[in-house]
């Protein structure tokens, strides 16, 4: 018997986990999953690891700038109802009166936001439950076609604050193509007057470009600058007689577009939606495709992130400065062009840009200057646009507390240091690895 044992050995204690351990690891390599002592630990490690990715990402900052907003809203929401100012007044004798009174009120306030943005089940009929929907992306039309001009600057390293003047010489330039060209057949009239309007932007956001390349002068300056030359010079053209002004009238106003030149409806005449809407998808879908898969948008990207690098790598700096501002400004031109041709076809006036010019500011800072972003923020303001009016109506809320809460959203934006501390998220300048983080509970343990 002990021959036999010395001819067939036991593995010994060495032997017997080497081999465990081989077996373990091929199971893991051909699985895909980790594998060895510290396989439980590398998996939490990956996990904790993505979760700090989550939490420190900029569109969970954005998430919680909106939640902070939406609540400060509410609190302004609370001290102007007069129902709950009357039930404060007796808050010690009867506390319960003052809570339903709040939710009464802020309830109320944002379920007829909701009504008035995205789906109203009072209507008679899905076609009318559904309006508030397109009347949301109505208003968000030129929203998105601006901040993606404004965007599209930023992550070229320039600050364009003159959507304003570029969408004001894009509407005079697309609604005099519309009204003073005539003979043009249906469709036709309307392009050209689109192409009218996006060269009418990127012509005047090229004055700040090429000015800023061949003078170093600050683009923030020269486009706010340019924002008052384009307010009086449009204002010139409404007030002169055989340029913008309506033949016969003496008011500063266009006459209306013709039927020709206007963007067809996207659902019918129901609908306020129109074509607009589509051209400003394409525009998205246009910016991404520019800045993450083209050589072009490589170089805008470069002269955003290091002006002095891209120049040792061969870029042109001033030159790309120029074409930025061009994009940019035509980009906002289609929002112009929106306007006229989609929006306002009764005849417009000085105020056609309706404060768009620096409400795309604050889409492009939402979005993270990210197309996909900006579309996102250009639809929940579109909806704040939409669902403020029946805020208005139906609850009595005054309509400045949705622009108050759109401000808000800007300043919690401008300090991500504010909302990462109040809703404790991680600084994606400190993240560790999966391995420091190991490294740490292990000195910890010890």
């Amino acid at each position: 018997m002990s021959h036999q044992n010395d001819l067939n050995p036991e593995p010994g204690p060495e032997e017997e986990p080497g081999l465990a351990e081989e077996l373990e690891q091929e199971v893991a390599r051909e699985s895909g999953a980790p594998a060895g002592p510290d396989a439980g630990e590398d998996t939490a490690d990956r996990l904790a690891h993505a979760l700090q990715q989550t939490m420190s990402h900029p569109w969970t900052v954005a998430a919680g700038a909106i939640l902070l907003a939406v609540l400060v809203g509410s609190v302004m929401i609370a001290f102007t109802d007069e129902r709950v100012t009357a039930a404060a007044g007796y808050f010690f004798a009867r506390p319960a009166d003052m809570f339903v009174a709040l939710g009464d009120a802020i309830g109320g306030a944002y379920s007829a936001l909701f009504r008035g943005a995205v789906f109203n089940p009072r209507a008679d009929g899905f076609a009318a439950q559904i309006r508030p929907l397109t009347e949301t992306f109505n208003y968000a039309t030129p929203l998105i076609a601006a901040g993606l001009g404004v965007a599209l600057a930023f992550r070229a390293g320039l600050l364009n604050i003159g959507g304003q003047g570029q969408m004001l010489i894009a509407a005079a330039a697309a609604g005099w193509v519309a009204f003073g060209v005539t003979g043009l057949p249906f469709g036709v009239h309307a392009l050209l007057a689109v192409a009218a309007g996006i060269a009418g932007g990127a012509v005047w956001a090229g004055i700040a470009g090429l000015l800023k390349a061949r003078t170093g002068a600050h683009e923030v300056i020269v486009t706010i600058m340019l924002n008052w030359i384009a307010f009086y010079l449009v204002a010139y053209f409404l007030a002169t007689p055989g340029l913008l002004q309506a033949p016969g009238s003496n008011n500063p106003k266009t006459p209306p577009t013709p039927e020709s030149a206007q963007l067809p409806g996207l659902l019918g005449e129901r609908y306020n939606l129109h074509w607009g809407f589509l051209l400003a998808l394409g525009a998205v879908v246009f910016v991404w495709w520019l800045l993450n898969r083209s050589s072009q948008g490589f170089a805008f990207r470069a002269v955003g992130e290091n002006p002095r690098a891209a120049r040792v790598a061969g870029i042109d700096v001033p030159w790309t400065t120029v074409k930025v501002m061009l994009v940019a400004g035509g980009l906002v031109g289609i929002a112009g062009a929106s306007q006229v041709l989609g929006q306002v076809t009764t005849g417009f006036g000085g105020d056609i840009d309706a404060g768009i010019g620096f409400d795309a500011i604050t889409v492009a800072l939402l979005g993270g200057s990210n197309p996909w972003g900006v579309l996102a923020a250009g639809i929940l303001f579109g909806a704040f646009k939409a669902g403020g009016t029946a805020m208005q109506a139906s609850e009595g809320v005054p309509n400045d507390i949705v622009l108050v809460v759109q401000s808000l959203i800007v300043l919690f934006i401008a300090a991500p240091p504010l909302v990462r501390a109040i809703f404790r998220l991680p600084d994606p300048e400190r993240r560790r690895t999966p391995r420091q983080a190991r490294k740490a509970r292990k000195e910890a343990a010890a």
